[in-house]
């Protein structure tokens, strides 16, 4: 996955991906995952819940609205990983 520096402006996105791991067997394939998008990743915070045998992180992207979209429903279709996508209201 290449950041296409030659697409206008316009046609990027900012967004927030929240995800929630249920199952700590599911996160070396989101990391994959992740890697694969990480040009448009501009920062990422997970936060350990050990009490709950969970994991919440967040993922902020500045990207075309198909590649966000994209990115999340991979995420989406790990077994025990929920996301859910906000998007910027300006583009």
């Amino acid at each position: 996955m290449e950041k296409n520096n030659t697409s206008p402006a316009s046609d990027s996105r900012i967004a927030v991906i929240g995800i929630i791991v249920e199952d700590p067997s599911s996160v070396e394939k989101l990391n994959a995952i992740l890697h694969n998008y990480s040009p448009y990743i501009l920062g990422r915070m997970g936060i350990p819940y050990r009490e709950k045998n969970m994991s919440i992180i967040s993922i902020v992207m500045d990207a075309p609205a198909n590649e966000i979209s994209a990115l999340s429903g991979k995420l989406g279709m790990l077994p025990n990983v929920n996301t859910k996508t906000v998007y910027s209201k300006k583009t």
